[in-house]
């Protein structure tokens, strides 16, 4: 079976007419899919008006338990919900799942070293046999960014871990493409400048951009996932802008393309 694992984030899920512009186009993307969403941009301004102020290290949220309070809400609720619903409207037939939905991701609460995350999920397993009966059955999973430990307590989980889980644990069974939309047209040699795109990153190019701090912050994590995935045997990785998924699914030129060393393929 092909799959695509596609990730949205804040600067779609924050925009209503970006919200359905993607949603239509991603009704139509080929073949079977799931769609991970997180939402930070929304918690967090959700959470300032009632005073649980974010706080971030090196793109990852601290959680605490007014803000897993928050999120729950927000990332398994209000988004969630919502983008079940409008592509229902667009006759495909979405479940809304968080990790404790039918055990499809447990994680452990991450341990303290260094820094104190709270109530954040590292992912320990993803239940494919779950996946593979709701694809097998025409469903789409659209999972949202908090998981669980199996022993009643929900973790906030960062939604590229949480595509590129998905992504390695079916493609030991699969062929699997990794997308990963966010704001930018792909990753910049310049953030300022949208024409300064990377079209390629492999391991060597990566560690020389992080050495020249080209690449921090929240880009970290999105690009030490996409390695992990290629790693565990996903197809291809893609970074861009929403509105250039399709034409990367067909092939064109868009975004940046991760992939692994030459040595690394022999």
């Amino acid at each position: 079976m092909k799959i695509s694992i596609i990730k949205i984030g804040g600067n779609v899920i924050d925009f209503p007419e970006k919200l359905d512009e993607f949603l239509s186009l991603f009704a139509k993307f080929p073949g079977h899919k799931i769609l991970v969403h997180g939402g930070g941009i929304m918690a967090s301004r959700f959470g300032e008006s009632l005073g649980v102020m974010p706080e971030m290290v090196d793109g990852r949220r601290i959680t605490d338990q007014e803000t897993l309070d928050v999120v729950t809400m927000v990332y398994a609720g209000l988004i969630n919900k919502n983008i079940v619903a409008k592509l229902q409207a667009l006759k495909v037939n979405a479940i809304g799942m968080c990790g404790a939905d039918g055990n499809i991701i447990r994680s452990i609460k991450r341990p303290v070293k260094g820094i104190d995350y709270g109530f954040v999920g590292d992912i320990q397993e993803v239940n494919t046999k779950l996946i593979d009966h709701l694809l097998s059955g025409d469903l789409l999973p659209v999972v949202n960014a908090i998981t669980h430990d199996a022993k009643g307590q929900l973790l906030n989980t960062n939604a590229d871990s949480i595509a590129s889980a998905l992504a390695t644990s079916l493609a030991k069974e699969h062929q699997v493409n990794l997308y990963f939309c966010f704001n930018k047209s792909g990753v910049l040699i310049d953030e300022k400048n949208e024409n300064s795109i990377i079209p390629l990153i492999n391991e060597d190019i990566y560690a020389e951009l992080r050495r020249e701090n080209v690449i921090h912050s929240g880009m970290i994590p999105k690009l030490d996932n996409a390695f992990e995935a290629l790693e565990k045997g996903v197809n291809h990785v893609w970074i861009g802008k929403a509105e250039n998924l399709y034409l990367a699914a067909k092939g064109k030129l868009s975004g940046t393309t991760i992939e692994r060393s030459r040595y690394d393929l022999y």
